[in-house]
C-alpha cells in the first residue's frame, strides 16, 4: 500500500503543522460523518433543529443565507490570498490555488443567488466548525502544495485527469443545485421531493458530485493533507447523504424506496 501511495503521492512535506493538520482532518471529519448516521447531526439546513431538545444552553441562529455565507466565504479569501502568499512557482500550485478559490467562489455565488432556502437556519456552532474546517483545508492545501517546490514529481502524474474530474464535480452539483433551486417559488419554504438528473437514484447527487471535485483537487495536488480531507469528506458526506434519505422517507410516504444516499445502486 505505502509503495502504491508513493507513486502517486509527494513525499509528505518536512511540516509538522502539515502532518499533524492532516490526521486531524481525516479523524475529525469521519467522526462527523458517523456522528450523522447515529442521529447527532450538524445544525443546519433540515437538521438544524433536530439537536435542539438535547441541548440546555441557549443556541444562536443565523438565517440560511447567513450561515451559508459563513460556511464558505472565509475560505474563499484564503484561496485568493493565496495568489499573493504563494506566488506561482509552477502549473501544479497554480492550479490548486485556482480550483480551490473557483470552489468557494461558486459557493458563495450559490447561496446569494442560487439557492431557495426554506425557514430551517443554521446554527452558529455548526456554522463556525464547519467554517474552520474549510478555511483551515484550503489554507492547508495551498501551504502543503508551496512546500512541495522543488520535490521530484509523483511516477503517475494525475493532474490533468484532476482539472478534468474538478471540472465535472462542480458543473455536477452546480446542475442539481439549480434542480433543487427549481422545486421551490421565491414564496414557498416547504421541502419537497427532488427531481431530475440523477435525483431519480440518489437523494444527494449534489454531495456526489461535491466528491468529485474533491477528488479532482487531490488528483491535481498529489499530497498528503487533500488526500486525509477528502477520505474524511467521503465519509462525511455519505453520513449526511444516508441521514437525508432516513429524513425524506420520514416526512414523505410515497419516497421512492429504490433511491440510494450518495452513489447510484449502492448506498
Amino acid at each position: 500500500m505505502a509503495s502504491m501511495l508513493s507513486c502517486v503521492i509527494f513525499p509528505p512535506p518536512p511540516s509538522l503543522i502539515i502532518s499533524v493538520m492532516s490526521v486531524v482532518s481525516l479523524v475529525a471529519i469521519s467522526g462527523l460523518g458517523i456522528s450523522e448516521i447515529l442521529g447527532k447531526h450538524l445544525q443546519y439546513s433540515r437538521f438544524w433543529n433536530l439537536n435542539s431538545e438535547k441541548s440546555t444552553r441557549m443556541q444562536i441562529k443565523l438565517s440560511s443565507r447567513t450561515g451559508m455565507l459563513v460556511f464558505y466565504v472565509p475560505a474563499f479569501l484564503s484561496g485568493v490570498a493565496s495568489f499573493v502568499l504563494y506566488p506561482n512557482h509552477d502549473l501544479r500550485l497554480f492550479l490548486v490555488k485556482a480550483t480551490l478559490t473557483i470552489h468557494f467562489f461558486k459557493r458563495t455565488i450559490e447561496v446569494l443567488f442560487v439557492h431557495k432556502y426554506s425557514t430551517s437556519g443554521v446554527v452558529l456552532d455548526s456554522a463556525i466548525l464547519i467554517s474552520s474546517s474549510y478555511f483551515s483545508a484550503t489554507s492547508s492545501m495551498i501551504h502543503g502544495q508551496y512546500l512541495t517546490q522543488g520535490f521530484p514529481e509523483p511516477q503517475v502524474d494525475l493532474k490533468y485527469p484532476g482539472v478534468l474530474l474538478f471540472l465535472l464535480g462542480i458543473s455536477g452539483n452546480l446542475y442539481h443545485h439549480l434542480l433543487l433551486a427549481s422545486l421551490r417559488t421565491k414564496s414557498e419554504k416547504e421541502y419537497k421531493i427532488p427531481k431530475g438528473g440523477l435525483f431519480g437514484l440518489v437523494i444527494c447527487p449534489h454531495y456526489l458530485f461535491e466528491v468529485l471535485g474533491f477528488i479532482g483537487i487531490l488528483f491535481i495536488s498529489q499530497t498528503l493533507y487533500p488526500l486525509c480531507f477528502t477520505v474524511g469528506t467521503i465519509v462525511y458526506l455519505m453520513g449526511r447523504s444516508y441521514a437525508t434519505r432516513r429524513w425524506y422517507l420520514s416526512k414523505f410516504e410515497d419516497f421512492p424506496k429504490d433511491v440510494k444516499a450518495l452513489i447510484p445502486y449502492v448506498f
